[in-house]
């Protein structure tokens, strides 16, 4: 079952520069406090939605074409909650739940903790202070970063598919790959993903396969309001939106 489900979730979201990878709810919620966890028995199939360099090409520049007006909030958002809506569609006998990245629960926790799911999925290696042996940041806060193998840090973890009614007990859990496996690079990149995040090196702490283009990297570092414009949208989507 697992197989087929991912075989249709891939052929729909692959020509949009969207990953899929499969993990049960069980993995996710082994490596996290209660409070984190996701409301659903340990053998639940899920996936987890990535977008790769192309997404902004495939999927992203031909949705504003052809939305424009339409587009009320962040369009890169109700780009990839469009498609994930749609795919919806392809399993009308099976219950779907969908989690964005960007949704929060009443508590202000967010409703997955992305990174986490990444790695149980062994989509992308989740990089953290532990994974360092001589920490040599102290008192200082550390945040993690997901790298992807192919990728490095062009990417983005973009939500959940949950399938409630398919239970998984056989299926097996893939490792992450650890491509970034010296202390001195691990560091390098913990330093450089906290520190200097702007100048996006940390994204290419290991060679990469593609990365994003010029254009989506001015985008993307264009304060959110101003983003539209770079997208050829109307003025009165912008009104629409920031009112």
């Amino acid at each position: 079952m697992e197989r087929r489900v991912a075989e249709q979730l891939r052929s729909a979201l692959s020509p949009l520069g969207l990953e899929v990878h499969a993990f049960k709810v069980g993995w996710y919620n082994a490596v996290l406090q209660p409070g984190f966890h996701l409301p659903y028995p340990d053998d639940t199939l899920a996936f987890v939605v990535l977008s790769t360099p192309s997404m902004f090409d495939k999927a992203l520049k031909p949705f504003v074409k052809k939305e424009r007006l339409r587009i009320i909030r962040d369009p890169v958002d109700q780009c990839v909650a469009h498609h994930l809506s749609r795919v919806k569609e392809k399993f009308p006998d099976q219950r779907v739940d969908v989690m964005f990245d960007y949704e929060m629960l009443p508590s202000r926790k967010p409703k997955f903790l992305a990174q986490t799911a990444a790695h149980v999925a062994g989509a992308a290696y989740y990089y953290q202070r532990k994974d360092v042996k001589l920490d040599p940041w102290g008192k200082k806060k550390i945040f993690g970063v997901c790298i992807h193998p192919k990728y490095g840090g062009w990417f983005a973890i973009r939500g959940l598919l949950l399938f409630p009614d398919i239970q998984v007990p056989f299926l097996e859990q893939p490792a992450p790959v650890d491509c970034v496996s010296t202390e001195k690079k691990r560091i390098e990149l913990l330093e450089q993903f906290n520190f200097h995040w702007q100048d996006c090196r940390y994204r290419d702490i290991i060679e990469v396969k593609e990365r994003y283009s010029e254009e989506q990297k001015a985008y993307f570092a264009t304060p959110p309001a101003e983003r539209f414009r770079l997208l050829g949208l109307s003025q009165e989507a912008q009104r629409i939106t920031f009112h």
